[in-house]
């Protein structure tokens, strides 16, 4: 069975507890992995201030999942993140091969600034 890799960004709704956002993060970790799809990183940037409102909320918790799936379950997956209320947005996207690259290299930490500063000292 073919799987792509995709990335799903989500922003879930500020009037959440810190148990409601675990809670909602692990019924979409738990449906990806239930349909056969695999879980290659996850992040959290936690409550961060929104470029503009959204529902007349200012803030949001930012949430990301990069995993491997059918292409079958993508549709089945913005079904479900559409009628959820704690989600104000979400965008799921498939990866290409540059951005499989790029996020492995984020990962590794090649574009940080503390990265950089460490290999400017070490050339020196």
């Amino acid at each position: 069975m073919e799987t792509n890799n995709y990335e799903a960004a989500v922003i879930f709704t500020p009037v959440l507890s810190e148990t409601q956002l675990k809670e909602a993060v692990k019924t979409y970790r738990e449906l990806i992995t239930a349909n056969k799809g695999t879980i290659v990183n996850e992040e959290s940037w936690g409550l961060t201030k929104l470029a503009y409102n959204i529902q007349k909320k200012s803030s949001g918790f930012y949430h990301f999942f990069e995993f491997n799936v059918s292409p079958d379950f993508i549709k089945a997956f913005d079904i479900q993140l559409r009628r959820d209320e704690r989600v104000l947005r979400f965008i799921n996207l498939k990866l290409d091969k540059h951005a499989l690259l790029y996020n492995e290299r984020r990962k590794n930490g090649e574009f940080s600034k503390a990265k950089k500063a460490q290999k400017q000292t070490a050339t020196t």
